[in-house]
């Protein structure tokens, strides 16, 4: 349990234990070598991404972190790569992805708060993202670690804040909305790894 304090805010952050999401389905075990774009020393961070959704009419009776979990795991069908882990390639550094099926990160949290709460603190630099970015230890490094975590959090009133760590988050996040909204298969397969 963490309690938060930004220009007068408190709240309390309630998190369940981290859990390893899967794929849905078996997916292949391969290695994948990164492009040399992709390879680069200074690519070699996460980047934080905090989303804020209101709870949808269309969704009640239905549990919205069960959705999203099981929306990433279809994900990880088709972009099955960022259920791997990356690895260095002898000496010259150069990663490659190990299909693994592992899974990535996922936590499911409330927190005693409301949008409303925050103000015009939604935009960038979001002023609570340390708070609400829970850095699960063991997680943060490149290297034989989750390529991405998850955590679903419920504010009272009804409102849904996903915060994400990955390291490249433009690819998942375009089919992981496809399923989200209910598509059995993506639209476009294309994706960095293929």
């Amino acid at each position: 349990m963490a309690v938060s304090s930004t220009a007068g805010l408190v709240f309390t952050v309630r998190r369940k234990t981290p859990e390893l999401v899967a794929p849905a389905k078996s997916t292949p075990h391969e290695y994948k070598p990164l492009s040399d774009i992709d390879d680069q020393e200074g690519l070699r961070f996460h980047i934080p991404v905090i989303q804020f959704y209101r709870k949808d009419g269309a969704m009640e009776g239905r549990d919205p972190v069960k959705v999203i979990r099981e929306a990433v795991a279809k994900t990880l069908v088709w972009y099955y790569p960022f259920a791997g882990r990356l690895r260095e390639l002898g000496a010259g550094r150069k990663l490659m992805v190990d299909c693994t099926g592992e899974g990535v990160l996922f936590i499911e949290a409330d927190a005693d708060v409301t949008l409303d709460h925050f103000g015009d603190a939604l935009q960038p630099p979001f002023p609570c993202l340390d708070q609400l970015l829970y850095d699960v230890p063991g997680s943060g490094g490149v290297l034989d670690c989750p390529l991405l975590l998850i955590q679903v959090y419920i504010f009272i009133y009804k409102y849904i804040c996903t915060c994400t760590s990955i390291l490249r988050p433009t690819y998942i996040y375009t089919l992981f909305t496809v399923f989200l909204d209910g598509a059995p298969s993506p639209r476009v397969l294309h994706s960095p790894f293929h």
